[in-house]
Order: structure tokens, then sequence, then C-alpha cells
């Protein structure tokens, strides 16, 4: 079991808080397509404020602990752990609650790579306390908007969790899952438990479009954002997000491990 102590240092040192990989332009960057509604990065979030650069800078600073100060321009930025921490006992909250009722289930990453994992240990712990993890539109094709064009995925599935793969069979060379923003993906899968008479989920755990483009339809979502997403915590911030842990989305799966653990155990979920 970590402690609170113990997690915040390891933030820290696997970069996953403190000084973050995201650059600053980055970040601004995003803020900036954000308020002229860039559909690449509202997610699926459709705002109900109309929010500028400034405000996304203030609301950022706000949730994050990036540097509020509109002249910083270039560098690094930065996540305050504290932040992090409190995210993770709201997320850890939600998740309880959601095993407590025996609600059923969906959880998807935009980051197969590097979260699989983290979500794959919530589905267990999920699944052993009764919840139904489910996993619609398997197999189904998804024709995404990408930097290089219109470009067809499939949407599919690993220890309960969903991601989006190139077309053809797994394996043979190809990455198990890509790098996605969509919120095509769960607007999919949510299509097609609804098309087959099955459950819809009452929790959606995940990230990037998943979180968003759940949560504007009015299905309680939880998830993971990095700095330079700033539609999760819009929506949080609105009302259609129901917790948010600032944290970089980007290091080695590895890292997360320790942050599985804290939020099963404050979930009352550890086995």
């Amino acid at each position: 079991m970590w402690s609170t102590g113990a997690l915040r240092a390891h933030l820290l040192a696997a970069g996953l808080a403190g000084t973050v990989a995201t650059p600053r332009e980055e970040n601004l960057r995003s803020y900036r397509l954000f308020a002229a509604r860039d559909p690449r990065v509202l997610l699926g979030l459709d705002p109900v404020r109309g929010w500028d650069e400034a405000g996304l800078l203030r609301l950022m600073a706000d949730r994050c602990g990036v540097s509020g100060d509109p002249g910083h321009r270039s560098g690094p930025d930065v996540i305050d752990p504290e932040r992090t921490l409190r995210g993770l006992d709201a997320f850890a909250a939600r998740l309880g609650a959601a095993a407590a009722r025996r609600v059923p289930v969906l959880l998807g990453t935009g980051h197969p790579h590097r979260l699989l994992g983290f979500y794959a240990a919530l589905a267990d712990a999920l699944s052993a306390a009764g919840c139904l993890v489910l996993t619609p539109a398997q197999g189904r094709c998804v024709d995404i908007t990408t930097r290089f064009g219109v470009r067809t995925y499939v949407l599919d599935y690993a220890r309960g969790v969903a991601f989006v793969r190139e077309p053809g069979p797994p394996g043979g060379g190809r990455a198990p899952g890509a790098h996605s923003h969509s919120p095509l993906p769960v607007r999919a899968a949510l299509e097609s438990a609804a098309d087959s008479g099955g459950p819809l989920p009452e929790l959606v755990v995940g990230d990037h479009g998943w979180v968003c483009g759940a949560g504007q339809l009015g299905i309680e979502a939880i998830g993971l954002a990095d700095t330079d997403d700033p539609a999760l915590f819009v929506g949080e911030a609105e009302g259609q997000v129901s917790a948010v842990v600032p944290l970089d989305d980007g290091v080695c799966s590895a890292s997360y491990l320790p942050l599985t653990r804290y939020v099963l155990n404050r979930a009352c979920l550890s086995r």
C-alpha cells in the first residue's frame, strides 16, 4: 500500500508531476486551438462557455498547476503533485461508488502503449466487485480524421480496455494500438450497446475522447489528462466530467503501477 507521501515522491521522480515533458509551447497551442473550438482538441466536448485563451490558462493553472503567467511562452511547464493527488482521490471515490452500486462500466484509452495496464487493473478490480465490464462494438471500423487525412481504425479490446488499432489481424509486426484523441470510438461503442439492447455504461473511465465523448452524452466519466488536454478540465469545470487527474500521460507504462495500487486502495477495491 502506497502512502500519500510515497506516492508524491514517485510522481516527482517519474516525471508524472513536477516539471513534465509536455512543453509550454504545446500547452499554449492547445489552449489557443480550444479557444477557437478546433475539433482536434475539443475531444468531443461542446463547451457551454465561450472559453478564451486567458480563461483557459487560468483554469489550467488552477486545475493542474501550470504556470499562470501569460508571459511564460516557452520551455518546461509543471503539474502540481498536490493537485494530482487530489485528482486521484476524487477519481478513486467515483470508482468506489460505481463498484458499490455494481454498475456497468466501460474503459477506453487513447494511450494503449502507456496506459493499458493502468486501466486493465481497474477493469479487473471492478469485475471482481460485481461490475459488468462492457466490450461493445469490438471489431467495428471507425474512420478518424488525423493529420495524415482520414484513416480507418478498428475498435478492439484487451483485458477489458478499449482502444483503436490499425486494420488487419493483430500481430504481424503491427503496433498493438494507436494513439488517438477522437471521441468517435466511444460513440461507436455506445451506439453498438444501445442497438444491441444491452446495458449502457453508467461510468466511463479513460482519457481523451473516451472521457469527453461520454461526458458530453450525459454518461458519468472520469479520467486522466495531461497539460495539453484542456477539454477534460473544461468538462470537469462545466459538469460534464466527474473527475480528472492531472498528470503526464506519456511516461513509461510501469510508472503508472503505483497509481493503480493507490487508487484501488482508496476505492476499497484492493485484493
